[in-house]
């Protein structure tokens, strides 16, 4: 009679370890590829590429670095570039309980400029304890496919 509420807090309390851990995961395989931007390492390398060639680009840079815990095709990209002393306007992707990505865009700094950069990373990484009644859901809370959105965010003026 103990068994089932011990285990179930047992695998609860493992997954929201794992999701935390994967949600550090994700912020700091984003600060090292987002630090390429930073440096001008990554527009030197592929400025003449496509908006979707550069993305995919950013994309093979940080998925050595998440291979352990994601998925490379799940990993979604927000890089927005703001003119220096421009406001800056984050957005959140989840609107009454359902993800929406599509105002993502790929902006670079062009060559030269001290712009601001704002990098976020995305990934809908997916939970299985929730049907015990333990909901940490933020994407399709209650339903059968609930996800966790994790977030990463790095944000900082280029070097000119």
């Amino acid at each position: 009679m103990v068994a089932t509420p011990f285990f179930a807090l047992l695998f609860a309390i493992i997954e929201t370890s794992i999701v935390f851990f994967a949600g550090q995961v994700l912020e700091t395989g984003l600060q090292d590829s987002a630090r390429l931007i930073f440096t001008h390492q990554f527009q030197d390398a592929n400025g003449a590429l496509s908006v979707q060639q550069q993305m995919q680009k950013f994309r093979d840079d940080i998925c050595p670095r998440l291979i352990v815990l994601f998925k490379c095709e799940g990993i979604e990209f927000d890089v927005r570039t703001y003119p220096q002393g421009t406001p800056i306007t984050i957005n959140d992707p989840i609107s009454g309980g359902n993800y929406d990505n599509s105002s993502f865009t790929f902006q670079l700094p062009s060559p030269g400029s001290n712009a601001t950069v704002v990098a976020r990373a995305y990934y809908r990484y997916p939970l299985y304890v929730t049907g015990l009644g333990y909901n940490i859901a933020n994407i399709g809370r209650g339903g059968s496919d609930s996800k966790r959105l994790l977030a990463a965010t790095a944000a900082f003026h280029v070097e000119p």
